[in-house]
């Protein structure tokens, strides 16, 4: 079946192709003798035959292969671009420039096989031909679109607001208007926009009709019944502002267009609309990044990300794709969602050579297999236990995992010539109550001195909770609304610092581009959120109101748990580097690295022993002191 979906698909393309290229022969030909025909006033005499001929026989050789190089027989008819049009200019401008080279410099061509004298051609002609051929094959490729604009009409459907209007809002519109008449579930009746020279003017016929204060009475005036918020590229502040405005007004359906992190193309369509999440909400800045830093530090290269099949780790897949690497190698030992993973790379990135692996890290010998097989060039080490109460009761398992899994895995990367070493650390390392947090701290200070006196750059990268991520508060909480509540929050002043995935794995990327060995590299967090505000805002989402249709219930912190997160140690100090979201500090310790590594593997081997827990923490506290 998979196969003959190909066929048809291959197919397809290939009458595509080749429509177009006979379709640009021939109107290349006709813009040839159009132009001699103005050239010389509508009547050609007879001595230029030879040169119209032979205009005419050479140029589509000429042209076509330029434009078949430029990418212009793959695009697509429906939603051809600007960017489009100026592959189809350069093309065009290559093609005559060769041509008309030929013509005035080789005078005594013989292209019939026989001498024809060139000379006197209609230099005049060549530049004609050159306009014209651009009007008549741009004019057929914007065809498509010009017919589906004007025969849509007026489109039935709900009234439709769309916040923003540059170019996101823009395309979001077209890709409704090119939905045809009755096809589309909108009715679009304008857009919003906080710039002041946009008010009032029109995007393919609809007006800008205010800013996003005004939203609430455009709802009304217009009976809204859905919104659109079309800025991906926005802070939080203002996507926050337009979905309040909606929100008292009592609009319920609002969608948005995720940040462009998120987006795995530059042409955006109804297919990229999701539901407004928490993270929209958290007055985060978007995140600016080096590209060409990414793309050099990427691209080519065999990327292993360990615990591929989690949060951060899946993203960093997902992120990674984006520049090119030469493989990305995913391991973790969640047998389906590393499936699930395998299956979405299929699907939207079938050009990057993907390797799912399954294997746990703390199972050295597998672990060697896949150093020794592939050879990775960089090492994201994400794999991890993060639960901090499983951790308190578990604390062998925690210990094997976090310190056992790390010191393999980066003693490997020594032994088998890994250019970079990622650790992905946490926020709970710093000062670190819990097992959780120790296990992670040790991790920091193995990467620290494993990077003294060896040629890879070992690093850390530290940040806070990642929204949304499995075993985070917001599953639990989405949960806790669907049953109908209570929710449940440990202290009233509980706060936490929280990114997207998205952001966390391109801000980790862009810390491992730049970074030094022994250094731990900080993430800009922003401002701590409450968990009380985070439950209230994820209840209106839902559509509820907090304390009326679901009751909020305080308890008490648990065993490990701290009010407030800390980012940096009371010895480390904060460094800015080049990246404004990034801050980088250096791991102090007071101990020398062969008595350091020998705890080390003290402790392991009580863990696996299975000592009891008062006993493994009393030794994990020791070996931080």
């Amino acid at each position: 079946m998979e196969k003959n979906w190909k066929m048809i698909f291959q197919k397809t393309n290939t009458t595509r192709t080749l429509f177009f290229v006979a379709a640009d022969i021939f109107l290349l030909m006709f813009a040839c003798w159009l132009s001699f025909l103005l050239r010389f006033d509508g009547e050609i005499p007879r001595r230029y035959f030879n040169n119209l001929n032979s205009f005419l026989m050479l140029a589509p050789f000429f042209v076509i292969i330029p434009l078949y190089f430029q990418k212009i027989y793959r695009l697509n008819w429906t939603y051809v671009s600007l960017r489009d049009l100026i592959s189809l200019f350069w093309g065009l401008t290559l093609g005559f420039t060769m041509l008309g080279i030929l013509i005035l410099l080789f005078w005594q061509p013989q292209p019939f096989g026989r001498i024809e004298s060139l000379i006197g051609f209609p230099r005049s002609a060549i530049f004609i031909a050159y306009i014209l051929s651009f009007i008549f094959l741009g004019g057929l490729r914007i065809s498509k679109r010009i017919f589906l604009q004007f025969s849509s009409g007026r489109i039935s459907g709900k009234n439709l607001l769309i916040v923003g209007a540059g170019d996101a809002g823009e395309q979001i519109l077209r890709s409704i208007l090119l939905n045809g008449k009755g096809k589309s579930a909108y009715s679009p009746v304008g857009f919003v926009d906080d710039a002041p020279q946009k008010r009032g003017t029109l995007i393919h016929g609809f007006p800008v009709l205010g800013n996003l204060d005004e939203i609430g009475d455009i709802i009304k005036k217009y009976s809204v019944e859905e919104m659109i918020i079309a800025l991906p590229s926005a802070s939080s502040p203002s996507i926050k502002k337009a979905v309040q405005r909606g929100r008292e007004v009592g609009l319920e359906n609002i969608r948005i267009l995720p940040p462009l992190s998120e987006l795995l193309s530059e042409k955006i369509s109804l297919a990229d609309l999701r539901e407004v999440r928490v993270e929209d909400l958290l007055g985060r800045e978007p995140v600016s990044l080096d590209t060409k830093d990414l793309e050099n530090f990427i691209a080519g290269k065999k990327i292993l990300i360990t615990g591929a099949a989690g949060s951060i780790g899946s993203e960093l897949c997902r992120q990674i794709a984006k520049f090119n690497p030469a493989q990305i190698l995913a391991l973790d030992q969640d047998e389906t969602a590393m499936f699930w993973l395998g299956e979405e790379f299929k699907e939207k990135f079938p050009q990057i050579r993907f390797g799912g692996i399954m294997c746990d890290i703390c199972d050295e010998n597998k672990l060697e297999k896949v150093f020794k097989k592939f050879h990775p060039q960089v090492v994201f080490h994400s794999a991890a236990y993060k639960h901090v109460p499983l951790m308190e009761e578990h604390p062998d398992e925690g210990i094997k995992n976090n310190i056992k899994g790390t010191k393999m895995t980066a003693e490997l990367s020594l032994k088998y010539g890994v250019e970079k070493f990622v650790l992905i650390s946490t926020d709970k390392a710093v000062n670190p109550t819990s097992v959780m947090g120790a296990t992670k701290r040790v991790a920091e200070i193995m990467v620290g001195l494993l990077n003294k006196n060896s040629q890879i750059d070992f690093i850390s990268v530290r940040f806070g909770n990642v929204l949304d991520s499995r075993g985070s508060v917001i599953p639990i909480f989405k949960e806790q609304i669907k049953r109908g509540g209570p929710i449940k929050i440990t202290h009233p002043e509980m706060e936490r610092f929280f990114m997207s995935p998205s952001e966390a794995a391109l801000l980790v990327m862009q810390a491992a581009a730049m970074g030094e060995g022994g250094k731990i590299y900080v993430l800009d967090m922003g401002s701590p959120v409450k968990i009380l505000d985070l439950a209230r805002e994820l209840i209106q989402l839902s559509g509820l109101e907090p304390d009326k249709d679901i009751p909020i219930l305080f308890t008490k912190p648990r065993i490990g748990e701290k009010l407030s997160e800390e980012l940096f140690g009371k010895e480390e100090r904060a460094v800015p580097t080049k990246h404004n979201k990034i801050f980088e500090t250096a791991i102090k310790v007071n101990f020398s690295e062969t008595d350091f590594f020998k705890e080390v593997d003290e402790l392991i081997n009580l863990a696996e022993e299975e000592e009891s827990g008062e006993n493994l923490k009393k030794a994990l506290w020791k070996l931080l002191k």
